[in-house]
């Protein structure tokens, strides 16, 4: 299958806002692949490469060479050549990884080009990331959606499920359960603005769990081999040795936990989260034996010895978890119906240095891979007025308008700005029309990709945290930034300050 197929429904996806056209197309694709090819354009259509790191950094991802005329690149050509980028390290590597990908970008046309860039850098933004991707896979395959969600949960993602099902069908799927060794999809939280509409949502007597600001970590034992897994399903077991050694002495032969591991201080408060994020990133020996250990809180219990735990109510999870794991390495809980004992709990939480509460059903199963309404974080919100530097052009959908805009404090030392970051979430339709005229009238200069403003528009910024960046000059990035509005009632000279934005990060 050409690369050009999958980039045009690509765009045929991102053309529409119906969820049956998108599932129409992506079904369609994924019945004329053949069995090689099917994992491929499984993760390529649901936005990213099946190689979870190659090496390529975004500043590296844009094309750097003119164009193809016409297509002929393929997908398997593709996926081999981010195959080789992934495997290439040590002394010039980054020389032979840019002439490596200059060769393929040459190949590529210019919309193949802009499609693979996006691609790299996790930004191909077409409205039909994974959930949409599996439903595609139950249509093309004629199976039922309960089993194919259910087996990609269990597999860790869709491609491997969507060969199982295309090639050889309803039992193969079936045949994809629980193994220990191998991550599952973890469960996710929907969001509350506060704690009293958490539990209505969930009526009666909840879980009120501590929602701490470390990894998501999913530990796997079998015996003495202990593996640690990350949120995207990356190991990090040779990063984490302290979770390893925390569950080397649990009484049992056979788990799969789910929690959170952070680094705390002295006082036994989280340390900033960038010091966590290294720790997990780095695989250096001496760098992680240097580091402040990594303390892990289990919240979860998805196994233990032979006993498969997935679809029992969360108050059982909840015994036995406690049944194996000491008090000090499981995430503090009160469980309760009311509201102000609930309340407190989370001030409690807040005032301890943590980010607020996840409130759990106690009769919901383990719904691994899905954001549902069994879970529900509640924590408060931080905003900023920040001034809009520059913006890029949109892709997919946002093709014709200005979409990712580049956010910078006010600096009233030197006069200027300081860039934190950059967002495209929170923008309806209305929004991104009217800042791309807004914009292009405040337009300085541009390069394909961006255009370059004066520093006159005011957003709110909504965002989690921040975290410490070498990429940003003033050495600090927006956590998780979505606008809220644009405050045309403020100037920049309003805007909050880079000294305000330290304080926020205790800095």
């Amino acid at each position: 299958m050409l690369l050009a197929d999958l980039v045009a429904t690509s765009a045929q996806v991102a053309a529409t806002r119906s969820r049956l056209v998108k599932i129409a197309a992506l079904a369609e694709v994924l019945r004329r692949a053949a069995p090689d090819e099917i994992e491929i354009v499984t993760s390529y259509l649901a936005g990213s490469l099946r190689q979870r790191r190659t090496g390529v950094g975004w500043r590296s991802a844009r094309a750097t060479v003119a164009p193809a005329d016409e297509p002929s690149l393929t997908a398997i050509e593709v996926d081999a050549a981010f195959a080789e980028l992934a495997e290439l390290s040590g002394p010039g590597s980054q020389l032979a990884r840019k002439a490596r990908l200059d060769a393929l970008m040459a190949r590529a046309t210019a919309d193949e080009q802009r499609w693979l860039a996006g691609l790299i850098t996790g930004e191909t933004r077409q409205g039909a990331l994974d959930g949409v991707m599996v439903d595609a896979l139950v249509k093309a395959s004629g199976l039922p959606a309960a089993d194919v969600r259910r087996a990609v949960m269990l597999a860790g993602g869709t491609g491997p499920v969507a060969v199982a099902a295309l090639s050889d069908g309803a039992d193969a799927v079936a045949r994809i359960g629980l193994v220990v060794g191998r991550p599952v999809r973890p469960m996710l939280a929907a969001s509350a603005k506060t704690v009293a509409e958490a539990m209505a949502s969930l009526g009666g007597e909840v879980a009120v769990e501590a929602k701490l600001d470390g990894i998501r970590v999913q530990v796997h034992r079998d015996g003495d081999d202990i593996r640690v897994f990350t949120r995207s399903l990356d190991e990090v077991t040779d990063r984490l040795p302290d979770v390893v050694e925390a569950v080397a002495a649990l009484p049992a032969r056979r788990l799969i936990l789910d929690g959170e591991a952070l680094a705390l201080d002295a006082a036994g408060r989280p340390r900033p989260f960038q010091e966590t994020a290294a720790r997990s990133m780095s695989s250096d020996a001496e760098t992680v034996r240097g580091r402040t250990p990594m303390t892990p809180y289990f919240f979860d219990l998805l196994a233990r010895d032979d006993a498969e735990l997935l679809d029992l109510p969360a108050r059982e999870r909840a015994a036995r978890l406690a049944e194996l794991v000491p008090d000090a390495d499981r995430v503090s809980r009160i469980v309760t119906d009311d509201v102000a004992v609930a309340e407190d709990f989370a001030a409690a939480v807040l005032a301890s240095g943590h980010e607020g509460v996840v409130l759990k059903s106690l009769d919901a199963p383990y719904e691994a891979g899905r954001r549902g309404s069994s879970w529900v974080k509640v924590k408060p919100v931080h905003t900023l007025d920040l001034v809009v530097l520059a913006v890029e052009w949109g892709s997919g959908r946002r093709h014709g308008l200005l979409s990712n805009i580049h956010l910078g404090a006010r600096d009233p030392a030197t006069g200027g700005f300081v860039m934190l970051g950059k967002t495209f979430k929170g923008m309806t339709d209305a929004m991104l029309t009217w800042q791309t005229e807004r914009f292009l009238a405040l337009e300085d200069h541009r390069d394909d990709w961006t255009v370059y403003l004066r520093p006159e528009q005011v957003v709110e910024i909504a965002f989690d945290g921040l975290q410490r960046s070498t990429r940003y000059p003033g050495g600090l990035a927006l956590r998780f930034a979505r606008v809220l509005r644009y405050r045309d009632d403020k100037t920049a000279s309003e805007a909050d300050t880079i000294e305000t934005v330290r304080l926020l990060a205790g800095m």
